[in-house]
């Protein structure tokens, strides 16, 4: 379907949806799935961004064709905004490269609510599902007397849990608390710039209805447990409607594949490690020399996607090419296979070859990685994800350390990586770490089936927004 403008909503509908997140991979991504579940529920779903990022968010989307969907509608503002390079050497890990774009976002405001207004005028009730980030963008809508907002959390219910139940938490299991007295540190998980933007979206706070989480009551039901206690009198509502991914890949059925998947078939079962720090994520040249060394070093097959953080507008202008140490990508080539350009994540993460995941432990990767069972060896680098690195080694038990969030300003030497490569690859360790990984993928797929938790809940939000 193309992308539509506010000019083309005139059909009549009883409710429709209206999604808006932010313009950043990560929050794209859940947006344009969860957008599609709801589709299909045949409800109409309107999914508004840049033109830009409506691209994106299409061009990304995992086994699935957004632009054949029935009832799923794109719309894209005339929004503009800058678009310089990402920093590999910032203090702060954290993407302040894309911070223009998010501010570029509050130019939505008034289209939005326009919208909103025009498909509240033909239907009955419009829902309105905004990124947590896009608060600024929504606040007009409580004032449209049949619209209504709920927030989508594209982070862990780990990490969302503090910030709402700090000041009189529930009483927790000890073994969740344990790990609960061990949530690392603020400093350095963002930069002023992102802090500037964040300021605006809390003075735009918008009182909805509920909370959509990207996540699985199978890896979060305590937090998600935890919420619904704080917030149980007041009617407001938690759904965990993740994951926002396929937990079944047909690997066999694709005519064409791509080059990735098929040198993964011929490794073996289990044998190589995937190498992705994410979209948001530039490494500096120390980091890339210590990491190379030490992938090599561990004599372990591998994939690493060495490739620069995504710049505000993925499609404009020339990307930095990463050094690595000379004759390095044919010293390795018999075992290791470094890509520079987009990766099919969730396919290399499911495939039988695949047996770890260094990742950056941003929650779509780590949402990815659970329901493929495979386990991650953890980097987290800025934003949510040392406390998802946290809840992934120390709650989960599905990874291990690569680099504790106390360690942010150190470059990670060859050997920590050799190390970390081995044990999760080629150790009894690593070995009870993937069946962890294994256990929880097997209770994943189970609650997504007919009769299992996340299908209820899926059914549950649909007849909450239908009522």
């Amino acid at each position: 379907m193309a992308a539509a403008t506010t000019n083309h909503v005139k059909q009549q509908h009883d409710v429709v949806v209206v999604v808006v997140p932010l313009p950043a991979q990560g929050h794209l991504h859940a947006a344009i799935e969860l957008s599609h579940r709801i589709s299909s529920a045949n409800i109409p779903v309107y999914y508004v961004s840049t033109a830009a990022h409506v691209r994106q968010a299409q061009s990304r989307a995992v086994g699935w064709d957004p632009l054949k969907t029935i009832n799923l509608n794109f719309i894209d503002f005339p929004v503009t905004f800058e678009v310089p390079p990402p920093n590999p050497d910032a203090s702060i890990k954290f993407p302040s490269h894309l911070v223009p774009v998010f501010n570029s976002s509050l130019q939505m405001r008034e289209p939005v609510t326009d919208l909103v207004n025009k498909l509240a005028s033909i239907s009955r009730r419009v829902v309105v599902v905004h990124d947590f980030l896009t608060s600024w963008v929504v606040q007009d809508v409580p004032k449209i007397p049949n619209a209504e907002c709920y927030c989508l959390h594209t982070l862990s219910a780990f990490h969302v849990f503090p910030h709402i139940c700090d000041a009189a938490r529930p009483l927790v299991p000890p073994e969740a608390e344990a790990v609960l007295k061990q949530l690392p540190s603020l400093d350095g998980c963002f930069s002023p710039e992102l802090d500037e933007f964040a300021k605006k979206q809390i003075a735009a706070w918008v009182p909805g209805v509920g909370n959509i989480f990207s996540t699985s009551r199978v890896i979060e039901g305590l937090y998600i447990d935890l919420m619904e206690k704080m917030t149980g009198a007041s009617g407001f509502k938690h759904w965990a409607l993740g994951p926002f991914n396929p937990v079944n890949l047909e690997f066999d059925k694709k005519e064409t594949r791509h080059y990735s998947l098929e040198w993964l078939d011929k490794q073996p079962a289990s044998s190589v490690i995937f190498v992705s720090f994410g979209s948001t994520t530039s490494l500096s040249e120390d980091e890339i020399r210590e990491l190379a060394i030490g992938l090599e070093a561990s004599q372990q097959r591998f994939i690493w996607v060495l490739r620069d953080a995504d710049k505000g507008d993925i499609f404009s202008g020339e990307v930095r090419k990463c050094q690595l140490p000379e004759g390095y990508e044919k010293r390795v080539s018999e075992r290791g296979l470094v890509m520079r350009d987009w990766a099919p994540q969730l396919e290399i993460l499911g495939h039988l070859s695949t047996g770890g995941f260094m990742s950056h432990c941003g929650w779509n990767s780590c949402m990815e990685s659970i329901t493929m069972g495979v386990p991650i060896a953890a980097w987290p680098m800025h934003s949510d994800q040392p406390k998802n690195a946290l809840l992934i080694t120390e709650r989960l038990k599905t990874g291990i350390w690569v680099r504790k969030w106390e360690q942010r300003n150190e470059v990670i030497p060859a050997e920590t990586v050799e190390k970390v490569v081995r044990t999760l690859i080629a150790s009894p360790k690593g070995e009870e770490i993937k069946r962890n990984a294994t256990a929880l993928k097997e209770a994943v797929k189970l609650s997504v089936m007919e009769g299992g938790v996340t299908r209820k809940e899926m059914k549950s939000f649909v007849a909450h927004i239908t009522r």
